[in-house]
């Protein structure tokens, strides 16, 4: 089988592709640090930053499939980054509260041996329960939403706070499995066959 090199460092990505293809890849962290970039839709955005992940880990990359994703969580059509502080954290749980956000995710599969490259993109509708500042405050203290898009993480506590989605539940994790399955398969991979 053709070596696949995950360009994340991101635990939740890490499980998501083993939960497709086992242990046969490996993961080579992108050094790519991505910066606003406000002419751009934010649909172009994350398949702007999957790319240039994918590329970076390319270029230093002899052969093999380069998966790159980037996942962003839109709300009123604002882009909200990673809460690093707790009070970030509590700002951004206030104002998805009571909301329908999109979780936004680009990717993009680079086969560097023919240099051929695809990027597709998966929008999930995730709908937040209104919570009470104590709701928040108590979430906050479970320190999960610092470093998460959004400050939620649909597949831990933040559960209690996800109303309902509609679309790839997976996406919301960081990894839309059923398109990235799609593209895998046009680059000549076919994950029924890995064991």
């Amino acid at each position: 089988m053709r070596q696949i090199i995950l360009a994340s460092a991101s635990p939740r990505r890490k499980e998501l592709l083993r939960q497709l293809i086992g242990d046969n890849f490996k993961v080579v962290e992108s050094s790519y640090h991505e910066k606003p970039q406000p002419e751009m839709k934010p649909l172009e955005f994350v398949i702007y930053n999957s790319g240039e992940k994918a590329r970076e880990v390319a270029s230093v990359t002899s052969h093999g499939i380069v998966i790159g994703a980037d996942t962003v969580v839109l709300c009123d059509g604002e882009i909200l980054g990673k809460p690093h502080t707790e009070d970030k954290a509590r700002e951004m749980l206030l104002q998805i509260s009571g909301k329908r956000v999109k979780v936004i995710t680009g990717l993009t599969v680079i086969d560097i041996d023919s240099k051929i490259q695809s990027s597709a993109s998966e929008t999930t509708s995730v709908t937040i329960k209104k919570m009470s500042g104590a709701e928040i405050e108590a979430y906050v203290k479970t320190k999960e939403p610092i470093d998460k898009a959004g400050a939620f993480a649909i597949q831990g506590k933040g559960a209690i706070i996800v109303e309902k989605i509609d679309g790839d539940y997976f996406n919301v994790v960081g990894l839309p499995l059923f398109e990235l399955n799609k593209m895998l398969y046009e680059f000549g991979i076919d994950v029924l066959e890995i064991v």
